[in-house]
């Protein structure tokens, strides 16, 4: 091509067309001068095949009466009946009726299978909403309006065309009228009456026939006008509804002219369990079947639902069986009672959780409103410091002892960067207030204070659907206890057809005559007579459980009989991943798995859980009814276990963090000692040092000495950005020095006070030791404050038991039966090694010394979880006693310093 031709075409303006690829069919567009013109124009045409005609005025701008009887008109068209909407297959199905029920389409299937219909019904009457048989009468009244186009049969809730499609139109629609082919689903039949048993059924459905003529057999009617459809159950893209059967006094009401429907008056027994799953009110018997068509294709799309399907469908209104589904794990799964990281969390997260229970129970989409909490703002850390709670505020107070201020929960104000809060309201579909939760703690992010919030009000639904009895002054103060405003009024309106259904359950009942178990609340409930002791076998491998530890175990569940002689699998997993000190499984399986190695297996019995939740696993409720008496049996394996670090070891205990309670302890005590001077031994990445800029004191020079340069690069960085930000502060000058601690320095002597927090232990025993002369005969500082781990207490942290002085007295093996806090530890004492090694040490050097902690009660066994020593000067040397720069070496490095004179660059100097 020349240069001449290429010019000519350049001038020849582009034109357009969109090819649209669907599953069941492709569209091409008209030719079009602009790509988007092309592409609406390809939509307009799918639009069209599928049902939806983009040229119908939009209902919302014309009467609805009158939206409504064009819709049903439309719906009629030659046109509609090629298309891919689901309601077209019904017209389809209907073309294949014998006899007088040729070509007639129940009405409850016009409201039920089209959503512009039901839409426009639900404008005309909002009880529709909750009524479904209302809209029945709406559509009803609209056909004498259709006269010479649609015609209703005499004495039937069915409508047909009245003039017949042309040949051409049913040909192109593939109709099949010859085909003998059926086809089984199974379903189930679930009784009006609480009293009678739920049972599955099969529906052999002809395919040259009509569906809904089998459940209306199976429902005792003979005619399927009078068969009235729910609203879909379960995920959007479920056909999965109930059907029920209108009585002759509905059917009479909702023909008769003069029929209104703000005066229907139902008869008949309300069906609680069907009502339950859909959020509409159904009466009578009714059928839950997975069967209809769709916009998918044009062929009638059929799913089982069995027995099982209920039972999950049942547990997944609750939050704790919803989650115990996404888990796959529904015999050994709990929601864990706290939110930890997104990284240790397994199973749908809290917020989804959230979103599908509101769904579910026919609420409005929860509203999460977060809030972003100001540098300085005034909020509350949690007061909670019980057991077995990790929190991501605990997280947070930790991380930012390095970058703001956390008080130690007494409700003071926190200094944060950036930190969230998370307010969640949820609202009726008639947007009435039900619930409103405003959590006080605080996150990092934002993300994670929307999942603990959701979390929380997820905890407290638990906790009402354990106990759906409660009298209404023990609900409001539970949610009280998690920070949540109930609504009760509108709470109990919308929750009272789940109060009755759960408490008939609760009975034993649960809808199958099945026996009762002593568990009789929707969660375990055990005790120490339900759990034989484990029976664990293997060798001791030493690598054990503790909290905070994530890990992963194969096991299985079976029902057995009394003696063991039949037993059932339920469940069983080769590897399920779970994180100890959560509450993340059963607690009878963290008990016992804490008791083990890696590599050791163990089985136990437990009673039963509640029976929904046998009958939920098992893929064969009916084969196991008969041993719903019995008990169950684990069979456990402890695969592997990633052991977590110290610091959220201690937070599985803690909140405020252990470590942010050292540092408390310490402030303390500097803000009473009136000291001008500090030094930190092993500052670490500056974290006392940080959180003494938050108080007043009456420090004027700060040190800190440490082996680790990264450590000290973080510090520098936040104590240079802190004070160069605090005009106010008192402090004249700080440094940070490069070097051991137990080597002497002149810089470091002679200090008011010195700490060292969680230091020594990192250090062998003779160096621990040696810093500990060095420091109280060189350094001498008139107090100085020493913590350390308390090994005692790791039998608490890692939840396993020590060896006892009676199997064996010698220290050794007391200090082989649990592990080190950190792998980093060379040592860690208990109380009786620390107090012998600091009063020795004050004997030698004429200080006095006080024993403290913190974390656990001194007054109770096994004390504090990390101990502390005080020392304190009993006499004190002049400075011409002490070392001088002159006669000593200074092997300390400089490697940051500040004053108060220059506020802009750190300086660094190699001293």
């Amino acid at each position: 091509m020349d240069a001449q031709d290429w010019q000519f075409l350049r001038k020849v303006p582009s034109l357009f067309r969109c090819r649209l690829e669907l599953p069941e069919f492709t569209v091409v567009s008209d030719i079009c001068k602009k790509k988007k013109d092309a592409e609406q124009s390809a939509a307009d045409l799918a639009l069209k095949m599928l049902g939806n005609n983009p040229t119908d005025e939009n209902p919302s701008e014309k009467d609805p009466c009158d939206a409504l009887i064009a819709r049903i008109k439309y719906l009629f068209t030659d046109e509609f009946l090629s298309s891919f909407h689901p309601m077209s297959g019904h017209l389809r199905a209907a073309l294949q009726r014998k006899g007088g029920l040729y070509g007639l389409i129940p009405a409850s299937v016009i409201a039920a299978c089209d959503t512009k219909t039901s839409n426009l019904c639900k404008l005309l009457n909002t009880e529709v909403e909750s009524k479904p048989f209302l809209a029945l009468s709406l559509i009803m009244r609209a056909i004498p309006r259709l006269s010479g186009f649609v015609v209703t049969s005499k004495g039937q809730l069915s409508i047909q065309k009245q003039n017949p499609y042309p040949t051409e139109i049913i040909e192109s629609s593939d109709i099949q009228q010859c085909s003998t082919e059926s086809i089984l689903v199974k379903a189930i039949q679930i009784p009006a009456s609480l009293d009678e048993t739920i049972q599955p059924v099969t529906l052999d459905i002809s395919s040259s026939g009509y569906y809904l003529d089998v459940i209306a057999q199976k429902l005792g009617v003979t005619d399927a006008s009078k068969v009235l459809l729910s609203r879909t159950i379960g995920k959007a893209s479920s056909e999965t509804r109930l059907y029920f059967a209108a009585s002759e006094s509905l059917v009479m009401e909702l023909l008769s002219d003069h029929a209104n429907v703000k005066d229907f008056h139902v008869k008949g027994l309300l069906n609680a369990r069907a009502s339950y799953f859909c959020g509409q009110e159904i009466y009578g018997d009714a059928i839950m079947a997975s069967v209809g068509y769709t916009w998918r294709s044009k062929e009638l799309f059929h799913e089982d639902v069995s027995l099982q399907s209920y039972y999950r469908m049942l547990i997944s209104k609750i939050p704790n069986g919803n989650y115990k589904l996404s888990r796959e794990a529904i015999l050994t799964a709990e929601l864990p009672s706290v939110f930890t990281t997104k990284a240790n969390w397994r199973g749908s997260f809290p917020r989804e959780i959230l979103c599908t229970f509101c769904r579910q129970h026919q609420l409005s989409e929860p509203i999460f409103s977060p809030t972003s909490i100001p540098l300085k703002a005034s909020c509350k850390l949690p007061r909670s410091q019980k057991k077995l709670k990790v929190t991501e505020a605990a997280e947070l107070a930790t991380e930012y002892t390095n970058g703001g201020s956390l008080n130690a929960g007494d409700g003071e104000s926190v200094g944060l960067e950036s930190s969230f809060r998370c307010e969640v309201k949820v609202f009726s579909k008639g947007q009435d207030l039900i619930i409103e939760c405003s959590p006080k703690e605080i996150y990092k992010k934002q993300s994670d204070a929307i999942q603990s919030a959701s979390l929380q009000v997820l905890s407290w639904l638990n906790a009402y659907f354990k106990d759906l009895g409660m009298p209404l002054e023990k609900l409001n103060c539970s949610a009280d206890a998690l920070d949540i405003r109930l609504t009760s009024e509108n709470f109990l309106k919308e929750f009272a057809l789940c109060q009755s259904l759960h408490n008939v359950q609760q009975c034993g009942n649960q809808g199958s005559k099945l026996p009762e178990s002593k568990s009789t609340n929707m969660e375990y409930t055990l005790s120490g007579q339900d759990v034989c002791l484990p029976n664990i076998e293997g060798s001791y491998s030493g690598v054990c459980p503790s909290s905070g530890s994530l890990l992963c175990i194969s096991y299985s569940v079976s029902l057995v009989t009394e003696g063991g002689h039949t037993k059932e699998l339920i469940e069983s997993k080769d590897e399920f991943e779970f994180e100890i000190g959560n509450g993340t499984v059963v607690s009878t399986l963290e008990g016992v798995v804490t008791q083990m190695s890696v590599g050791q297996c163990a089985h136990f019995n437990m009673n039963l859980p509640p029976h929904e939740f046998i009958l939920a696993a098992v893929d064969d409720p009916e084969k196991i009814v008969s041993l719903l008496s019995s008990g169950l049996e684990y069979h456990v394996t402890l695969l592997r276990v990633t052991e977590p670090s110290e610091e959220r070891m201690e937070q599985a205990l803690f909140s405020p963090p252990l470590s942010k309670q050292r540092v408390e302890y310490a402030v303390q005590h500097i803000k009473k000692s009136s000291a001008t001077t500090l030094v930190d031994f092993g500052c670490g990445s500056g974290s006392l040092l940080d959180s003494l800029l938050d108080y007043p004191t009456s420090l004027e020079k700060m040190v800190g000495a440490d082996l680790s340069q990264k450590s000290l690069s973080r510090a520098a960085k936040i104590l240079h950005t802190k004070l160069s930000a605090k005009s106010d502060a008192g402090i004249k000058s700080a440094i940070l020095y490069h070097g051991s601690i137990t080597e002497f320095d002149p810089r470091l002597c002679g200090f008011d006070i010195g700490t060292c927090l969680e230091v020594i232990e990192h250090m062998e025993e003779e160096q621990a030791c040696l810093f500990g002369d060095i420091a109280l005969s060189y350094f001498r500082p008139k107090v100085l404050i020493v913590s350390t781990p308390n090994y005692e207490y790791n039998v608490i942290l890692q939840r396993s038991s020590p060896t006892t002085q009676e199997e064996d007295p010698d220290e050794k093996s007391l200090s082989q039966s649990c592990k080190f806090r950190n792998h980093d530890h060379k040592f860690e004492w208990t109380r009786e090694q620390f107090n012998h090694w600091a009063s020795k040490l004050a004997e030698r050097h004429h200080y006095s010394v006080e024993f403290s902690g913190v974390g656990g009660s001194g007054d109770v066994e096994p004390g504090f979880a990390s101990q502390i020593a005080v020392f304190k000067q009993e006499s004190h040397l002049d400075d011409d006693d002490l070392p001088t720069q002159e006669n000593s070496s200074q092997h300390c490095k400089v490697i940051w310093e500040w004053n108060c004179n220059d506020r802009s660059v750190p300086s660094s100097t190699s001293n």
